[in-house]
């Protein structure tokens, strides 16, 4: 089955993401970094608009989503909206890795490694297999 790109997301959506991309936290500054221009083979996107939300890295070609969770995401309200997004997220298809900003600050070998271990991990699922949460760093 072919995924659309932005799975029907409003201009709203599209004009926070701009926002956003132009204004990145530090860890999603390294990460994508290391992310773009197809170095790991594949192509990820960053704050890329997705239904109601903008993601902040995606690969649509292992719909794939990594979020990038701060100090903020400890908070009750935040978690809630958190599990939201996953449900949301687990509705299109999509698969979700996380990792706190700490993660990519100071552990980023790791974070890379998981990353890519994910994408083969995603890639050795059977077809039309159900969305996957994976864990981050231990």
């Amino acid at each position: 089955m072919k995924y659309k790109m932005h799975f029907g997301a409003q201009a709203s959506i599209f004009q926070r993401a701009a926002l956003l991309r132009h204004n990145p936290t530090e860890a999603e500054e390294i990460l994508w970094q290391k992310l773009r221009n197809n170095q790991l083979g594949y192509r990820f996107r960053r704050q890329h608009p997705l239904k109601i939300f903008a993601v902040d890295f995606y690969c649509h070609h292992f719909r794939l989503v990594i979020e990038l969770d701060g100090s903020i995401h400890q908070e009750e309200k935040i978690q809630m909206e958190d599990q939201e997004k996953a449900a949301w997220l687990k509705d299109l298809g999509l698969h979700l890795l996380r990792f706190t900003n700490d993660d990519v600050l100071f552990h980023l070998d790791e974070v890379m490694d998981r990353i890519y271990a994910v994408m083969h991990q995603i890639k050795s699922l059977p077809p039309n297999s159900e969305p996957q949460f994976f864990k981050g760093r231990n």
